[in-house]
């Protein structure tokens, strides 16, 4: 029979791992080989490790897994510990700064097309309100034109009516017909302008007579020979007057003026 100290021997199991699997700290390099024998008793973290001798070696970047043994953070080639992630995020950031730059680029692309829109948008409406603007001023000034062309037409009728009132002639049913074309015209705009003493102005008075008066001190009309008429600010006829200018008046000898002695010595010979 073997003795109790044969019984109690086993087989030598030497663990050179160098990473604790249960604790996932390194190990004493002085630690690392021991020996340790099956029947020799084993504390608590002994047994946890001889339990967990049967488990197989996490890999070299099970720590980078998810799930992976906790405190592996990786150990470089040899045995030296491994950066950790948060030392190692250049790399994700240079993975980032792409995606950013293209989003960035893709940001102004869209700040340019909005900034040309609008530009565009801002021509169209001011051209937009030119345009009704220069309508409405054509609409305008074609209405005035077209009035002015009718009443234009109007204004020999007008003008009879005058010399009829003048000479006493508008009587009658006459009259109530002259009165109602008077009324309408004038709702039309129709102005009528030029009177007796009023200054000369030659933008809207025609002088068909000149004569000199001691009697103004600048060019007056002193007859009205034909109203003028004009619709707002358009003159449709000049009015027509006599103007006379301060001075004395001068006797009228004709084409030739005051005939002196030798004038009339050569008329006579000539008669005969």
């Amino acid at each position: 029979m073997s003795s109790p100290e044969e019984t109690n021997s086993g087989p030598v199991i030497r663990d050179h791992r160098r990473i604790d699997p249960v604790t996932g700290q390194v190990r004493d390099p002085g630690r690392t080989g021991q020996a340790q024998q099956a029947g020799a008793p084993r504390g608590p973290a002994t047994a946890a490790r001889g339990s967990a001798a049967g488990k197989p070696r996490p890999g070299r970047h099970a720590a980078s897994k998810p799930g992976g043994t906790p405190g592996l953070e990786g150990t470089a080639a040899g045995g030296e510990p491994a950066p950790s992630p948060a030392a190692g995020a250049a790399p994700g950031q240079r993975a980032e700064e792409p995606g950013r730059e293209e989003a960035a680029a893709a940001d102004r692309q869209v700040a340019d097309q909005l900034a040309e829109r609008t530009a565009d948008l801002q021509r169209v409406t001011a051209e937009y309100a030119n345009y009704r603007k220069r309508v409405e001023r054509d609409r305008i000034a074609v209405r005035e034109q077209a009035l002015a062309n009718v009443l234009s037409g109007l204004l020999p009728v007008l003008d009879d009516i005058g010399r009829a009132r003048e000479h006493g002639e508008l009587v009658g049913g006459f009259k109530s017909v002259a009165e109602s074309l008077e009324a309408a015209v004038t709702k039309l705009g129709l102005d009528s302008f030029g009177e007796q003493g009023e200054p000369f102005d030659p933008k809207v008075h025609e002088a068909l007579m000149h004569s000199y008066s001691p009697d103004v001190t600048e060019a007056t009309c002193v007859q009205i020979l034909q109203p003028g008429y004009r619709v707002g600010d358009r003159v449709l006829r000049p009015a027509r007057v006599a103007v006379a200018e301060p001075g004395e008046p001068e006797e009228d000898h004709g084409p030739g003026g005051p005939a002196g002695p030798a004038d009339s010595q050569e008329s006579r010979a000539d008669h005969d």
